[in-house]
C-alpha cells in the first residue's frame, strides 16, 4: 500500500536521476531517510503514520541502483551526502535530520562526517558497522556473514547472489530474504502489513536488476573513507540484542568509536521488531532536537 507521494525524481547536475518517496506530514520538519540493503525508498512506509503524527516530513531517497534511482559506477560511501544535499537544495530544505536502518546506517554516519553543519539530527537504526573491525560478524546468520565474505573478497561475483535473490515475484523475494528469521523478528514479518511494504520494497530494489544491490554491498565491505571516530555532531543509535542481520558487536562497535554517541540497546528486540515497533520512539527522539 503506497503513502504519502511515493515516486519523485530529481535529475541531479551530472545527469543522474534520484529517485525519492514523501512521509508523514509534508510541512513538518524535514528529515532523509537511507533505507537498508537490497532496499528502496518504500520502506518510509513503515514511519508514514509516527511520521505524520509527530509532525516530520520523512523523505525517503533511492540509493544509485535502486527503484527510481540510476546506477553510478565506482561510486563510494562519501560520494552520498553530495546527492543528499543537492536533493535537500531543490526541495528548498537547509536544515533537516538523518536517518538510516540496516544498510542504511553507513550512510547516515557519512553524513554526520561530511555535512554537520547541515544536519539537526543523525540516527542509525540497527545499521550496519565496518566489517574490518574487530568481531564484526560475530553473532551474524550465515546467510549474512557468506554475502559480506564475498562482497569483501570477491566483489565482481556480488551480481550473482542478488541476480538469484531477484528472480521470481516480489513474494518470492521477500520470502527468501525473511526464511532465516527467529522471534521476535518472525513474527513480526508475518504481519500483513509489514509484508505488503516488504513486498513494495523488494519490488523498487530489483526494479533496474541487481547491480545496485551488488555494488552496495560491495561500498559497505570496503573501508569505508572515514573513520568513526571523527564524527563531531551527536549520533543517536538504536540496535537489538536478538539482531541477527546486524548483530549487537556491530552496534556496540559504533556506539564506542563515535564520539558523542547516544546508543540504546533493547535485549527483547531483533532487526525488524526494533526497525517496526520502535519507529515512533525513534522518530520522536528526532523529531524533539534541533
Amino acid at each position: 500500500m503506497a503513502l504519502g507521494k511515493p515516486d519523485n525524481i530529481l535529475r541531479l547536475k551530472d545527469g543522474r536521476l534520484l529517485g525519492y518517496a514523501e512521509y508523514g506530514d509534508p510541512e513538518g520538519k524535514p528529515g532523509f531517510f537511507f533505507h537498508g540493503t537490497p532496499g528502496s525508498r518504500m520502506e518510509g512506509q513503515l514511519g508514514h503514520a509516527a511520521a505524520a503524527s509527530l509532525g516530520m516530513r520523512m523523505i525517503a531517497i533511492d540509493r544509485p541502483g535502486y527503484g527510481l534511482s540510476d546506477f553510478k559506477a565506482g561510486r563510494t560511501l562519501l560520494d552520498w551526502p553530495d546527492d543528499v544535499v543537492e536533493l535537500a537544495g531543490a526541495l528548498n530544505i537547509q536544515r533537516f535530520a538523518v536517518a538510516g536502518l540496516s544498510g542504511g546506517g553507513p550512510y547516515a554516519a557519512v553524513c554526520a562526517f561530511k555535512i554537520p553543519e547541515r544536519l539537526a539530527a543523525a540516527a542509525i537504526i540497527s545499521g550496519s558497522g565496518p566489517l574490518d573491525a574487530p568481531d564484526a560478524m560475530e553473532g551474524m546468520t550465515r546467510v549474512f556473514r557468506i554475502i559480506n565474505g564475498m562482497a569483501r573478497r570477491f566483489p565482481w561475483l556480488m551480481n550473482v547472489p542478488y541476480w538469484l535473490m531477484s528472480r521470481g515475484s516480489p513474494d518470492h523475494i521477500v520470502s527468501r530474504i525473511t526464511s532465516f528469521l527467529r522471534e521476535p523478528d518472525s513474527s513480526v514479518v508475518a504481519r500483513p502489513e509489514v509484508r505488503a511494504v516488504l513486498r513494495d520494497d523488494e519490488r523498487e530494489a530489483f526494479r533496474s536488476g541487481s547491480r545496485g544491490a551488488a555494488w552496495d554491498s560491495v561500498v559497505l565491505a570496503r573501508p569505508w573513507g572515514f573513520r568513526l571516530e571523527d564524527i563531531t555532531m551527536q549520533v543517536h543509535l538504536w540496535q537489538g540484542d536478538k539482531d541477527l542481520n546486524v548483530p549487537p558487536a556491530m552496534g556496540r562497535y559504533q556506539a564506542q568509536a563515535i564520539p558523542n554517541c547516544r546508543a540504546t540497546f533493547y535485549p527483547d528486540d531483533g532487526h525488524f521488531s526494533l526497525i517496526v515497533d520502535r519507529m515512533e520512539e525513534i522518530l520522536g527522539t528526532l523529531a524533539a532536537l534541533e
